[in-house]
């Protein structure tokens, strides 16, 4: 019998979740600028929503901008008007899904596999580097990665509860209800990166169905109300950007859909094993504990696949959205994300399954597996700051190093005295210990996140807004560089530069007078207005090297100039 959720441990559980992930996800949130051109981009929107009271037509650099609909936007927004406008406000958007994606782990599996099991994922998923560092970050693959999860754990745990008509009110009533979730959760990862919210998720579920024969488990399905919930919640943003911005829906649906996935057009092109090394790398400090978590759970192999068919779900879960975004002609690292959660369930519950059967051979060799990754990534630390040209910069090199030098200690010392442990004290010190390796080498990676990130223009964009006055006018030579925009509080043009915006959504005029070729912005420069610009120092070497070109240099940093006409 499935163990009520009112239960006292539930509450115990989440919060220490909460408490302890919490505190690692938070520490030192916003001690850092925002990095480019991501961190930099999904924070101007929203400044530009609250600035214009606009949040239906998202806009960067006062363009409209549909790469992407607008939940993420909303939510950080949200946080910039409780908070303030700085890094941690902003940044905690993404802490605040991905605290909700690991509890949402713990409930799955504790659900499916016990209270152990649900434990296990959600430490595991938590700590796991990928998942880690994609919660510090502010882009969106975090925001929709948890809620397609939410779909499909919906949906597996909906499958398992039984039909009204033969359960009781409770047990029916519990299946509507997470059938339900799963609707709405599928319209929110719509609103936050579009089709994929739906489609992908649909697809692992009807895969399942399909191949393991599962039709029997899926009635009902509350479709009628079911889909009336979910174009409650995702079509009316959709209706309105298509009736106040005509070509929307063309550039949305075609381009940023289709053709991303099926053409490079993004320049974001990597071979088909691409994604294989991210989740290796990305489930350290656990990977070692995949391979038998996966052969346990499948157990029996194909002969068994009914009586394993929830277990098989999980899998084809992880493996239709690998192949998935393998298979797509734009591939970045977060986009891998969502395979993380059902893998994490797979391994808590194997882990706790060994714990309980005392079956230390599986365990021993993932501890192993983690020694290995460990002097692995300890000397691909030294190497990268160490050997000339692996950092393109020798100065951040050079910033690096200490804290390089400190990983790798930690790794090389942890992965050993983890083997040690689990040698001399058993399978629960060892398991400790990487544990609190993994701790440290996060905490040490958290310090060096500043000196991570190449530098932005932070303080240029500050120097300018004290600077300017009513009439002048800014631009950026040769780039776009998007945290000033959100750092100087207001739009800039560019010279030369269309970057990614979407300037075919603008009025032309507006258009002709701010972003402007390398004579337009001679002869601006020639009269009487002030302009300040800001360039990449690589940028402006020949432009500063013409004599007849006469500029006052007004602010730097390590890599880039703030410049302007007049003093």
């Amino acid at each position: 019998m499935t163990e009520p959720v009112s239960s006292p441990s539930w509450s115990r559980d989440l919060l220490l979740l909460t408490l302890v992930l919490g505190a690692l996800f938070g520490f030192r949130l916003g001690s850092h600028p925002l990095a480019n051109p991501d961190e930099g981009r999904y924070a101007e929107i929203p400044r530009e929503m609250l600035a214009a009271g606009e949040f239906v037509t998202p806009r960067l650099d006062g363009v409209p901008y549909f790469e992407k609909p607008p939940l993420m936007y909303w939510a950080v927004a949200a946080c910039l008007k409780a908070f303030g406008p700085n890094e941690w406000a902003l940044r905690a958007a993404p802490v605040l899904y991905a605290l909700g994606g690991v509890l949402l782990t713990y409930a799955a599996g504790r659900r499916l596999y016990g209270r152990a099991a649900g434990l296990f994922a959600a430490g595991m998923l938590g700590s796991s580097l990928l998942y880690f560092a994609l919660t510090r970050i502010l882009i969106l693959d975090m925001a929709v990665s948890v809620l397609m999860s939410a779909t499909l754990f919906c949906f597996i745990l909906g499958v398992r509860e039984p039909a009204p008509a033969t359960g009781s009110g409770q047990a029916g009533s519990r299946r509507r209800w997470l059938f339900y979730g799963l609707y709405a959760s599928a319209a929110l990862a719509t609103l936050t990166k579009g089709l994929i919210g739906f489609l992908v998720t649909g697809a692992v579920m009807f895969l399942w169905l399909l191949v393991f024969n599962q039709w029997k488990r899926l009635r009902p399905f509350y479709l009628p109300t079911g889909a009336l919930l979910f174009l409650a919640i995702a079509a009316p943003w959709h209706i309105l950007a298509a009736e106040r911005n005509p070509g929307w829906a063309r550039f949305y649906f075609l381009y940023e859909h289709w053709e991303r996935f099926l053409s490079p057009t993004h320049n974001r092109y990597e071979p088909w094993w691409f994604f294989l090394p991210i989740v290796l790398l990305g489930l350290f400090p656990w990977v070692g504990f995949l391979w038998p978590a996966l052969r346990t759970a499948l157990a029996g192999g194909w002969a068994r696949r009914k009586e394993n068919a929830d277990a098989w779900f999980l899998v084809t879960w992880a493996v239709f959205i690998f192949l998935f975004f393998s298979k797509s002609q734009s591939k970045l690292i977060p986009y891998i994300l969502p395979v993380f959660p059902p893998l994490a369930v797979l391994m808590g519950a194997w882990l706790a399954r060994a714990g309980a059967n005392g079956a230390t051979a599986g365990v021993r060799t993932g501890i192993r597996v983690f020694t290995f990754t460990c002097g692995l990534l300890a000397a691909a630390l030294c190497v990268a700051v160490l050997k000339p040209g692996v950092i393109r910069e020798p100065a951040q090199a050079a910033l690096l190093r200490p804290y390089a030098f400190s990983l790798a200690a930690v790794l090389l010392l942890g992965g050993v005295a983890t083997l040690w442990a689990a040698k001399v004290r058993g399978l629960r010190a060892g398991l400790a210990v990487l544990a609190s390796t993994s701790l440290g080498f996060y905490l040490i990676l958290i310090l060096a996140a500043p000196y991570i990130q190449r530098p932005g223009t932070k303080e240029l964009a500050l120097q300018t807004a004290a600077l300017i006055r009513p009439g002048d006018r800014v631009y950026h030579y040769h780039g776009f560089f998007h945290d000033f925009t959100f750092y100087a509080g207001r739009t800039v043009g560019t010279v030369a530069h269309a970057d990614e915006l979407e300037l075919q959504f603008l009025d032309p005029a507006e258009r002709a007078a701010r972003f402007i070729d390398e004579a337009g912005f001679r002869r601006q420069w020639a009269g009487p207005g002030r302009l300040f610009v800001v360039a990449r120092k690589r940028d402006v070497r020949e432009l500063f090297a013409d004599p007849a070109f006469r500029y006052h240099l007004l602010g730097e940093n390590r890599d880039h100039y703030l410049f302007s006409n007049q003093p």
